[in-house]
């Protein structure tokens, strides 16, 4: 068979399974789909028939997400627990809320997206022999599937960096609303007012576990598992070891804010020290050319003019 029509119909699967899981994968999950039926059908009068509620219900709610969710829950069945419970802790890590089997079904579709870009790249442009279009089409299938672990790899580093630069400023207004008379569970709902970001977030989930039964110090823990920093981790152990031995807060929260500036400061040392040594990779490969050309080229091309050459 053609190696072109084989490429054409390989490319054409994967583009058409690729799309339906993106669009299905896709679905927001900030709006409840019953909330809004129940909206559609609380200003009129009882549907005639079920036909017509299946008939209003769009394409994309009616067969897109069900056969994500399908597809989704027979990649959980396959893949082990252990995987499973890794790409749950890495998910949580990231401060998403999806599950690990739409996680799955979403490298799927960008296997499939991937591969068949990479099939009509080796086929159809590039018009590749067999063997290498079958690599460039392995290769685009490879990078769609490790581009979401990387991706979420990216988003739990970006997390991480963004929560313990917030942590100083986090601590100060926690010091001051202690010291202004406030407890310190009121003192992290201002943290949570004032702010918008990751760590505010985690601050107001923890008030909402404890105002759900759960005890402080569990809260804490569970937040600091959730996000993996040292300095949080170090930060909540001494608020619960303050809570159980009746230390003041204040002066362990002033002492934690202390050493969170020091330690910011030491690490805005440390990246301008390693700043020169960055520095050196992109002025040898692109500064310094530059630099002889403009200088040596004139001289060049002079004794190339009086035949030394």
């Amino acid at each position: 068979m053609d190696p072109i029509l084989i490429a054409v119909i390989v490319l054409g699967v994967m583009a058409l399974i690729g799309g339906l899981l993106y669009v299905g994968l896709s679905d927001n999950n900030d709006h409840d789909p019953l909330q809004e039926r129940l909206a559609q059908y609380g200003e009129r009068e009882l549907p005639e028939s079920l036909q017509e509620i299946e008939l209003e219900i769009g394409f994309k709610d009616r067969v897109l997400v069900p056969l994500v969710r399908n597809i989704a829950g027979i990649t959980t069945r396959m893949t082990p627990q252990k995987q499973l419970a890794q790409t749950r802790r890495k998910l949580e890590l990231a401060g998403s809320t999806s599950d690990p089997g739409t996680f799955y079904a979403t490298r799927i579709a960008m296997t499939l997206v991937f591969g068949g870009a990479g099939a009509m790249l080796g086929f159809m442009v590039m018009e590749e022999t067999m063997m290498m279009g079958l690599a460039y089409t392995g290769g685009g299938a490879l990078l769609g599937f490790i581009f979401p672990m990387m991706s979420l790899n990216s988003k739990i580093r970006k997390r991480q960096e963004s929560i313990v630069k917030a942590l100083p400023d986090a601590l100060d207004l926690l010091v001051i609303c202690v010291e202004a008379g406030l407890g310190f569970d009121m003192a992290m709902g201002k943290v949570y007012e004032k702010w918008d970001n990751e760590l505010a977030l985690a601050f107001g989930r923890v008030l909402r576990e404890i105002q759900l039964g759960k005890l402080r110090r569990e809260a804490l823990k569970d937040m600091a598992d959730r996000m993996d920093v040292p300095d949080v981790n170090a930060f909540t152990a001494a608020i619960i070891q303050a809570d159980q031995l009746g230390v003041s807060m204040s002066k362990i929260l002033r002492v934690q804010s202390d050493q969170m500036r020091t330690k910011r400061r030491q690490r805005a040392q440390e990246k301008a020290q390693q700043a020169p040594v960055k520095m050196m990779i992109p002025m040898v490969l692109l500064i310094f050319p530059s630099i002889w050309i403009v200088l040596l080229g004139p001289a060049l091309l002079t004794i190339m003019d009086v035949g030394v050459f």
